[in-house]
């Protein structure tokens, strides 16, 4: 029947179409960004018992927009490493609006190497706009930061998790997002740049946000079907922040399911299969011939040189 309309009403109802979903694409956006929503200590508030907060890098510093610490998650103790937002403006501006500095992920790699020496299964939350851009994350060094950070959560022998419960943004999410299973709850979003920061490069407008969101479909149901992410955890009606108690439930639930299949792997094994995961990212079939595949640099067990 479609076919019988005439070309111009065909290419209206497409564009219907396009901005119809192109508006779905931006209210997950917005979910995810919600000021209410719950972040990394409101989970593990709500998750861990006998809770105990780990600062600083060892190095002189403690970046607030990495939070951590070390409790008991139903009968595990576990080590938790998240992205911080922060409430009210001066939160966020001592939070530095979740966005970590080189020192925030020297912090994490700390934690990331004491859970693992003591043998506790390591949880993420992202949920970042990105890695802090400034000046001085650049200078001191900000692009290692985040490369040392992945590397060190590829040779762990723990179980690991990561957790995107909001935004999660480019380098600033991967840093701590190299994990066993990823998961993503309902109303976040995973991205390799922000939709304002695409509309910027691409269309030198940044009001065309909505156009660059649609483009590159940070949504959940996207990232699994892409295969970047593992489960997508379901949340309370309208979003997280409607229900926390029950989003919190619902996210340990998911948490524990895939700390136990984990746990069940050999920790070679483990190792071998969190490397392959991330390598398989980025292949894909161009006539048929697979490209992008790359061997010559992992090692007999997948794993790269220590």
């Amino acid at each position: 029947m479609n076919s019988r309309l005439p070309t111009p009403f065909r290419g209206l109802r497409r564009r219907l179409a396009e901005r119809a979903a192109e508006s779905d694409i931006w209210e997950a956006v917005e979910l995810a960004r919600h000021d209410s929503r719950p972040y990394t200590l409101d989970y593990a508030d709500r998750l861990v018992d006998d809770w105990i907060e780990l600062h600083g890098d060892r190095a002189g510093t403690d970046d607030h927009a990495i939070v951590s610490g070390v409790g008991s998650f139903r009968g595990r103790t576990i080590a938790i490493v998240g992205h911080q937002k922060g409430r009210d403006l001066k939160e966020r501006a001592f939070r530095n609006f979740g966005m970590a500095q080189p020192q925030g992920y020297a912090k994490a790699r700390r934690v990331f190497a004491l859970a693992d020496r003591l043998g506790f299964p390591i949880v993420t939350m992202i949920d970042t706009p990105g890695a802090y851009p400034g000046v001085e994350a650049e200078q001191g060094g900000q692009a290692a930061a985040i490369a040392q950070s992945m590397l060190a959560m590829t040779r762990l022998r723990v179980p690991t998790v990561a957790c995107v419960i909001g935004e999660g943004g480019s380098g600033g999410a991967l840093a701590i997002g190299v994990a066993d299973r990823v998961l993503m709850l309902e109303h976040s979003i995973y991205s390799v740049i922000s939709p304002e920061g695409c509309a910027t490069i691409l269309w030198r407008d940044v009001n065309q946000r909505r156009k660059a969101a649609a483009a590159f479909k940070p949504t959940a149901r996207f990232s699994y079907e892409l295969g970047v992410v593992d489960t997508v955890v379901a949340e309370p009606s309208g979003g997280a922040h409607k229900d926390v108690d029950r989003a919190a439930r619902l996210l340990g639930d998911a948490i524990g399911q895939a700390l136990d299949s984990i746990e069940a792997e050999p920790v070679e094994q483990r190792r071998a299969l969190r490397r392959a995961k991330f390598r398989r990212m980025g292949v894909w079939l161009e006539d048929g011939v697979l490209v992008g595949e790359k061997e010559h640099d992992l090692d007999p067990a997948g794993l790269p040189a220590e």
